[in-house]
């Protein structure tokens, strides 16, 4: 199985997926090409030159896209280590790994850490397990705008059946976008 990249520097490169052995962390479920698509439409004109952070990266298919669109830099953040020691190696075969930081860290332990380092972010994706329960206690560390750039884009990939709360600290949901049982929603820094 392949992830293929649709547009940008790296456009119809493949990114090969392993299933490997089951995780603690959830299974793998890279996002559709249709969601992956329309979330860069969505992000279009603030993707060149961002500090773009991919949380639950899995197969780093999102962060890559974000690189290809030319992100100025890009944080996975990806708490199995067998994933996060595979996004090293696929970025090192396409020449990406100088634009990229990892972690093989939880989301929640990443942005604490971020807030404790004086990091700041202007776009970032979130698309933990569906049913996990995560999405709400990220988004309320992401609430509180310590990592956040003043226009920054938080978006969460969530099972349509999941509603997300409409505020979460200095985020406002600004629209969702819903593909069959995946919905996306974008959030915006209002302070």
């Amino acid at each position: 199985m392949a992830v293929r990249i649709s547009a940008g520097k790296l456009k119809g490169r493949k990114i090969c997926l392993t299933p490997g052995a089951p995780s603690k962390h959830g299974a793998l479920r890279p996002t559709s090409s249709k969601v992956r698509e329309s979330l860069f439409n969505i992000l279009a004109p603030r993707i060149k030159g961002s500090v773009f952070v991919d949380l639950y990266a899995g197969t780093g298919a999102i962060g890559m896209e974000a690189m290809s669109r030319e992100a100025g830099t890009v944080y996975y953040v990806e708490a199995d280590r067998k994933r996060a020691a595979a996004i090293e190696d696929t970025l090192k075969d396409c020449g990406c790994r100088p634009k990229a930081i990892i972690f093989n860290s939880k989301a929640e332990d990443f942005i604490k850490r971020a807030a404790v380092d004086g990091k700041v972010f202007d776009i970032v994706f979130l698309d933990p397990p569906y049913a996990s329960g995560e999405a709400g206690p990220v988004l309320e560390l992401l609430g509180s705008g310590k990592v956040l750039s003043p226009d920054a884009l938080v978006v969460a990939e969530h099972a349509s059946r999941e509603t997300l709360p409409d505020e979460v600290g200095v985020l406002r949901k600004r629209k969702s976008y819903r593909y069959g049982d995946t919905t996306l929603t974008v959030m915006e820094r209002t302070s």
